[in-house]
């Protein structure tokens, strides 16, 4: 029954691409066998294993997914959940290329759910869940109370996020530590002389915005700076808009003369609005930004950068989802990445 019903899933899978059948024929092995090869049986020979390994993957053989999905009831499907209005300056490329990197040797295949500013966050989770599309789900933009991680709780679905939650509950997470990032932003500042600052911070609906802002206000008073308030906008504001504040505190008597940015994005907006002041960067005023990759000293030379990596955190969530899918505790699957430090290309 079971080679016959292998046989069939493979039949289903459409013309033209190679089935368990091609992989029999050229190396000289039953259906059945071939079939538990694929899958690591123990009972498989290790030789014949790599043989039928090495044979699969030279010529392409894929498993039909709906056939699998019928025997198993699994889909091989990661899903990665984003906000593609939100997420730019290369996220959603890096994070894409990092999970890829850590699936490839696996039978899962990654699918992107996008969703926009003008849907629920949960409305894309429930459809996954409900209707069974994927074994795991990677989501981003995690809130303290996050209504998505919750729900996949509750129902069983193996999950990371990119960022920590703060509602007592345990589950996969990987995240950049932005209280690190802060305060060291502010020490750099501090020690070439920048006495007053300003923080460009995270929306205050998401995590990362009070550990962004603890850093910051805690290292102003460890190096005995100050704050010169900029909360009239977030990093997910427009970059028109990031331009225009910025100009307008910049033309104040009481002006920053240092900038603490969490997103690259928004970095560009702030120089823009400091030029429109009639201000220099490097002279009048420093700015340390979260980068994710080497853009900011091509547009401006006399940026202070440092490197979140992107790439690394796809890698760590694909990780922790197929950890917990394979049965390891969601406790043990949680990563934070440091920041390195603040990277200067040329000083004046």
């Amino acid at each position: 029954m079971d080679r016959q019903q292998t046989e069939k899933d493979d039949e289903a899978s459409g013309q033209g691409r190679p089935t368990l059948k091609t992989l029999a024929f050229m190396t000289g092995l039953g259906v059945t066998t071939v079939s538990r090869a694929l899958k690591d049986a123990p009972e498989i020979g290790a030789e014949t294993r790599r043989r039928v390994q090495l044979v699969a993957k030279q010529i392409g053989y894929r498993p039909n997914r709906a056939g699998v999905r019928l025997r198993t009831g699994k889909t091989n499907v990661i899903s990665l959940v984003l906000n593609t209005e939100r997420e730019i300056m290369s996220f959603v490329s890096d994070i894409i290329y990092g999970v890829s990197e850590v699936i490839a040797d696996t039978p899962y295949h990654l699918i992107v759910t996008p969703y926009s500013r003008s849907q629920d966050p949960l409305d894309p989770i429930r459809y996954l869940v409900e209707t069974g599309s994927a074994d795991g789900v990677i989501i981003s933009r995690t809130q303290p109370n996050d209504p998505r991680a919750r729900y996949m709780l509750e129902r069983g679905i193996p999950f990371a996020t990119h960022g920590r939650t703060d509602m007592g509950l345990i589950h996969p997470y990987h995240d950049f530590d932005n209280y690190a990032f802060a305060a060291e932003a502010v020490r750099h500042l501090a020690g070439i002389g920048r006495r007053r600052l300003a923080l460009l911070a995270p929306p205050v609906e998401l995590t990362y915005h009070s550990h962004t802002l603890n850093g910051f206000t805690d290292a102003l008073s460890d190096v005995g700076a100050s704050e010169i308030p900029f909360n009239t906008v977030s990093i997910d504001h427009s970059i028109e808009q990031i331009r225009m504040r910025t100009a307008q505190l910049m033309r104040r008597e009481a002006r920053p003369d240092g900038f603490v940015s969490s997103a690259a994005a928004a970095t560009l907006a702030i120089v823009a609005g400091i030029e429109d002041a009639g201000l220099k960067l490097g002279r009048d005023v420093d700015v340390v930004s979260k980068q994710s990759s080497d853009l900011l000293h091509l547009f401006r030379r006399e940026l202070l950068v440092v490197n979140e990596n992107f790439r690394l955190a796809g890698a760590e969530l694909a990780r922790s989802v197929l950890g917990w899918i394979g049965g390891a505790a969601p406790g043990s699957l949680q990563s934070l990445s440091m920041p390195t430090e603040v990277l200067a290309y040329r000083r004046d």
